[in-house]
């Protein structure tokens, strides 16, 4: 069984995309720890890349690129200044040297040592290979980036299946919607209680809430960021960033210094109803403008679907709750992230493999659930208000125009986010004795739906609106 913890499914990291910047970034890590446990680490004297599926497809407007070469850098995608990426990549590209994992030198053509092939790998959509030149040998290693920046390498035992095994040491292993209400219902306790208790297992309560606090806080400041930026988004798409208006026309005058001081602000303005619509979408807009200009978010579950988690949790926080405290972000971020984890086991969180339905479909199953418990939700009634989110959002294509996180990416966050708070008021309403369609039926098949779909509909920017609107439309 996978056992995966809340802080698998939110992870800190730099944008646009989960699987195609942040997994091959933390895959470029990973290779020069396996050149370094090899012992030839010190031996490399060139580097090639190789990107296979939709990796290359999509890579160039994903900057995988460009995540590859940070990763083999050596930076660190949660710590470093966002601000000097651009220094990084240039130096390198003028150079034509590159600092490996910050030792050593060698040198480094991006056009002659970055490979996009179109092709796919049979195991995942989303391939690449290092290789590793010494003594005359190519020494190659291949990764496979499979959703929300989780990177795994080949077992070859289990390739055809398309899984991979993990081995669960927490105390209540949930694989089902099904065995989470089993262990509510056995241990008294909500949701969040539960994935607590298994989180206790592997770290310790101090730890647990740092962590949490850092991703709040993570969040909170790329919709500040974003609400603050004004201008185009970069790409060649000339798209406009909206959040920086729409936030202007809802905040007025008010002064405030900080994300903090901006949440207190909010908090006191009136809000009336068509402007909570527009403030959720502007929450959401902001943290997916911020990732598509390579800023830093947090994958809820992957980059392209980042604004859906922290729009809804900010609706809670600044309509519904004004005196909502950390203690209710905590159980938000963990409910949400113990329902990512059931789709990421029984079906995929990764476009390339199932389309947008496993990005932005996930993430408002998990902030409908979320904020259901925080609402006052049975367990039951979560499930009901994550089901109703995905059963919504069934079949949604990933089709980004020029391979780039922007059209219709940003705005399918906002969408997902009203979606999400409209699937919570539901499920309240319900009695999930009346359900027709449980959690897990809707599951299994999203990845049913997801292994229907044509290829083109899955982040390779071959069909939809990708081939529909030409770059010179925009």
């Amino acid at each position: 069984m996978e056992c995966i913890s809340v802080f698998d499914m939110l992870k800190i990291g730099v944008g646009p995309s989960s699987s195609h910047t942040l997994g091959p970034w933390r895959a470029a890590e990973r290779w020069i720890k396996e050149l370094k446990e090899k012992n030839r680490f010190g031996k490399v004297e060139k580097i090639i890349v190789d990107l296979y599926g939709s990796l290359s497809l999509t890579g160039k407007g994903h900057a995988t690129d460009y995540a590859v070469l940070l990763g083999l850098t050596g930076a660190d995608p949660e710590r470093i200044p966002v601000e000097d990426i651009d220094t990084i990549i240039a130096e390198i590209k003028n150079t034509n040297t590159i600092h490996f994992n910050n030792e050593r030198e060698l040198p480094f053509d991006i056009k002659q040592q970055i490979f996009f092939n179109r092709k796919f790998l049979p195991f995942h959509a989303n391939a690449l290979v290092f290789s590793a030149l010494i003594n005359g040998r190519h020494y190659k290693s291949t990764y496979y980036s499979i959703g929300g920046g989780f990177v795994v390498q080949e077992e070859r035992k289990i390739s055809k299946a398309n899984k991979i095994i993990f081995y669960c040491t927490f105390p209540y292993p949930i694989s089902y919607g099904d065995e989470l209400l089993k262990f509510c219902h056995q241990l008294s306790l909500p949701i969040s209680g539960v994935v607590l208790e298994n989180e206790k297992s592997i770290r310790d309560s101090e730890s647990i809430d740092f962590e949490l606090k850092r991703i709040w806080n993570t969040m909170l400041e790329c919709m500040y960021v974003g609400c603050h930026t004004e201008g185009n988004l970069p790409g060649g798409l000339n798209v406009r960033r909206r959040s920086y208006d729409i936030h202007k026309n809802l905040i007025g005058d008010f002064k405030y210094n900080n994300p903090q001081e901006w949440l207190v602000t909010i908090r006191k303005t009136e809000v009336k109803f068509r402007q909570i619509l527009k403030w959720v979408s502007c929450f959401a807009l902001a943290v997916n403008e911020v990732n598509a200009s390579l800023g830093r978010v947090v994958t809820a579950p992957t980059n392209g679907s980042a604004g859906v988690i922290p729009a809804v949790l900010m609706y809670y926080m600044v309509i519904e709750n004004h005196d909502a405290d950390f203690e209710h972000i905590k159980k938000f971020l963990l409910v949400a992230g113990e329902i990512g984890s059931i789709f990421k086991k029984g079906a995929t969180i990764s476009a390339a493999m199932g389309g947008c339905q496993a990005e932005i479909g996930v993430s408002s199953a998990m902030a409908a659930g979320a904020l259901t418990e925080l609402l006052g939700g049975t367990p039951e009634q979560v499930l009901v208000a994550a089901e109703i989110a995905m059963e919504h959002h069934l079949g949604l294509t990933c089709d980004p125009i020029g391979g780039l996180v922007q059209i219709p990416c940003i705005e399918r966050n906002s969408m997902g986010a009203i979606k999400a708070i409209s699937a919570a008021e539901l499920a309240l309403d319900t009695d999930p004795k009346n359900v027709k369609v449980p959690l897990d039926k809707v599951v299994a098949t999203m990845w049913e739906t997801a292994k229907d779909m044509n290829t083109k509909y899955k982040e390779t920017s071959e069909g939809g609106l990708a081939v529909g609107v030409h770059l010179t439309d925009c």
